[in-house]
């Protein structure tokens, strides 16, 4: 027999093919498990074939590395053909690990399919040299050869089912698996070498006319690792790709899921918003329609909360809000949606059996609320008034529903208020007065409907009357003069306040010029601001283009702010009355000893008068602690240098103990009550007469 020789050289490049090969083979199993439908066909094509070559390639490389003292060749179409057959099984080896599961059975017929895939490559091979007499195998070794091919195969196809996921740590076990692997496959080759036996004076017909071993050896080494190369590369940037698109849609997603929610839900409580509110009240309306059930719409609106906002300003409101929201979603069923409304306004849809179940969930609102909160170091205590509307007795649509629930909240705040009430047909009636009250008030200042009224200011003890406080009233058309408690807080709340007070400074300028024209030296003008007014951004331009209007003397000019408005935001306060101050206008502080003021704050700000709150007056002389609130409210004016005015004088006692106290000037109706333009000089007149 004729005995080979194999060179070191290409035995060690078809192990490092092997090796490189079956990475590959991993790498693109793992690509074509995680691939898309469409991309799956296009990585299984690809990656069979660079498979194929690979495993190809290591095996006519090792048959390359092994050397007959005869001149040898490969016939090219059977090499070809044995190169068609590694493709193919690399094909169907990729298919099944590609497969949901690996059952035994797959597995074993899977390694049967391709270990004999793998042998008939190698034998077609050895065919392409072409020998005569024909090759002899050895029975054993051949045997040996393909049981190896069988069970490197199996391997092989379980290692690939096993580590097609993605990640470091799979990568990792990737490389030694690929050792692993190649070990196996290398075996079976240089097994199968072992198997053929040449005999003396055999000859290579293909060593005229085929492909020499010479040039063919690097061709093969270099092009397999070129494909290879190519082939991973090409999987770990698409891998990067994806990745990146993966990172991206999720970063999209998350960023669509908080636009959603943003656009849903409330940003101070997080509570559905009225966008989410009336997809939840379409929802309930079509499953009530359904189901022949019933639900509740509770209105909610926190009594005091204004008061609280104007104290301590928007900030500890705004705690405030929060933690009643954080309350509400407490004390309300799983079932139920609370959402808010606007401002300090909230809505409960409950599901009920019967209309007085919704008397239990509106129980538990009112208890939840009213639990005192700390915010900023203070105690705030708060109620709330709650409105109930029944679907379908009380309303077909959302519209019909929110507007009915509220109807029946005003009509609990007006009862009393931290108290609920079910909704009456009659009380639609009071939101239809409403709602023409303020659709008259809107013309009101342009049909000239809005008047002034004023109220003297006198000099302690009796007078003279030094100037005069101008009160609005509303002469409707068909209601009569109507008093500002019922008007104002609507103008409030709809920021119609603004105008109307624009109106009045204006009014109240021109007719205090008229009243210096005509003799009245050193009298002035007080007109009230509202917290809505005062904080507007326009107040000192109105203010400096009202006097230049009127050519009256800012001294002449007193405006009242109340001490909670001063003290609502403390900074921007300042800023507003410096610039007031600096023009000359008098500031007075408005029902001083109600609020919360801070005596630091206070110091600073540029006053020259304090009004005491006619509640503190009522009583006097009678009760003690009133007494003692005025006589240090008193004291703290004359510590400031400011001018003490005390409104609400009534008897005659109240006159004379708060002159007792040091009190500056005096308004009440015991002095002269609010009056047009036209009686005010006639009263001044007289009241001038008694006290020469």
């Amino acid at each position: 027999m004729l005995f080979g020789t194999y060179s070191p050289a290409l035995v060690i490049s078809s192990v490092i093919v092997a090796v490189f090969a079956s990475y590959t083979a991993l790498d693109m199993a793992g690509r074509i498990s995680t691939a898309t439908a469409r991309a799956e066909p296009w990585w299984l094509g690809g990656g069979a074939t660079a498979m194929g070559i690979g495993i190809w390639s290591m095996h006519f490389v090792g048959m390359l590395a092994f050397s007959l003292p005869i001149a040898t060749g490969y016939d090219t179409g059977i090499t070809l053909l044995s190169l068609v057959i590694a493709v193919a099984l690399s094909a169907f080896a990729l298919w099944i690990v590609c497969q949901p599961t690996l059952p035994v059975s797959r597995l074993f017929g899977g390694a049967v399919v391709m270990g004999a895939g793998v042998a008939s490559m190698h034998y077609t091979g050895m065919a392409a040299m072409r020998m005569t007499p024909a090759i002899h195998y050895d029975s054993f070794m051949f045997a040996a050869s393909v049981a190896i091919a069988i069970a490197a195969s199996g391997a092989a196809l379980w290692i690939a089912f096993r580590l097609r996921g993605e990640g470091g740590h799979t990568r990792k076990l990737r490389m030694g698996a690929a050792l692993v692997m190649g070990a196996a496959i290398v075996g079976m080759h240089y097994t199968g070498m072992l198997a053929a036996e040449f005999p003396v004076g055999s000859i290579c017909r293909a060593a005229r006319d085929g492909a020499s071993s010479l040039w063919l050896a690097p061709v093969i080494i270099v092009g397999t690792l070129a494909v290879l190369a190519i082939a991973l590369i090409t999987s770990i940037l698409d891998l990067r790709l994806e990745a990146r698109t993966s990172v991206l849609a999720t970063s999209l997603a998350n960023a669509n899921r908080e636009l959603s929610h943003l656009a849903l839900h409330d940003s101070l409580t997080q509570l559905p918003n009225r966008v989410l509110l009336e997809d939840r009240l379409d929802r309930a309306i079509g499953a009530a329609e359904r189901q022949g059930a019933m639900f509740a719409v509770m209105f909610l609106d926190l009594d005091g909360f204004k008061a609280v906002n104007d104290a301590y300003g928007h900030r500890i409101g705004d705690i405030l809000l929060r933690e009643v929201a954080q309350r509400l979603g407490k004390a309300v069923r799983g079932e139920d949606t609370v959402a808010r409304f606007g401002g300090d306004e909230f809505v409960v849809i409950a599901p009920v059996l019967e209309a007085a179940d919704a008397a239990d969930v509106a129980q538990q609102i009112l208890r939840a609320v009213e639990t005192p909160v700390t915010a900023g170091g203070h105690e705030l205590r708060v109620s709330c008034s709650i409105g109930i509307a029944m679907y379908p007795g009380d309303g077909q649509d959302q519209h019909e529903l929110l507007s009915n629930a509220d109807a029946a909240m005003y009509h609990a705040k007006a009862s009393g208020r931290a108290r609920f009430s079910y909704f009456e047909t009659s009380m639609q009636q009071d939101v239809h007065d409403q709602l023409q009250l303020l659709h008259d008030l809107r013309s009101a200042i342009a049909s000239g409907q809005l008047i002034l009224h004023y109220q003297p200011k006198f000099r302690a003890p009796r007078g003279p009357v030094i100037g005069a406080e101008a009160l609005v009233r509303w002469q409707h058309p068909t209601l009569g003069l109507i008093p500002p408690g019922d008007f104002i807080p609507l103008a409030e709340k709809t920021g119609l306040i603004v105008p109307i007070g624009e109106w009045v400074l204006d009014q109240a300028c021109r007719q205090m010029k008229a009243w210096l024209d005509a003799g009245n030296a050193g009298w002035t003008i007080a007109v009230n601001l509202s917290s809505l007014q005062f904080g507007h951004a326009g107040l000192v331009d109105t203010v400096s283009d009202t006097l230049a209007r009127h050519q009256l003397a800012p001294q002449s000019l007193t405006l009242e702010i109340t001490e909670s408005t001063a003290m609502r935001d403390v900074e921007a306060s300042l800023a507003t009355l410096d610039k007031l101050n600096s023009m000359g206008v008098k500031i007075s502080i408005d029902d001083f000893g109600t609020g919360y003021s801070s005596l630091l704050y206070l110091k600073r700000l540029p006053a020259t008068e304090l009004k005491i709150d006619r509640g503190f007056v009522r009583d006097l002389p009678q009760d003690p602690e009133d007494a003692a609130i005025v006589s240090a409210i008193v004291a703290l004016g004359r510590t400031l240098n400011l001018t003490i005015v005390a409104e609400g004088v009534e008897t005659q006692q109240q006159q004379e103990f708060l002159t007792t106290l040091g009190c500056n000037s005096f308004q009440g109706y015991l002095l002269g009550r609010p009056m047009s333009a036209e009686n005010f000089l006639e009263a001044a007149a007289q009241a001038s007469e008694l006290t020469s």
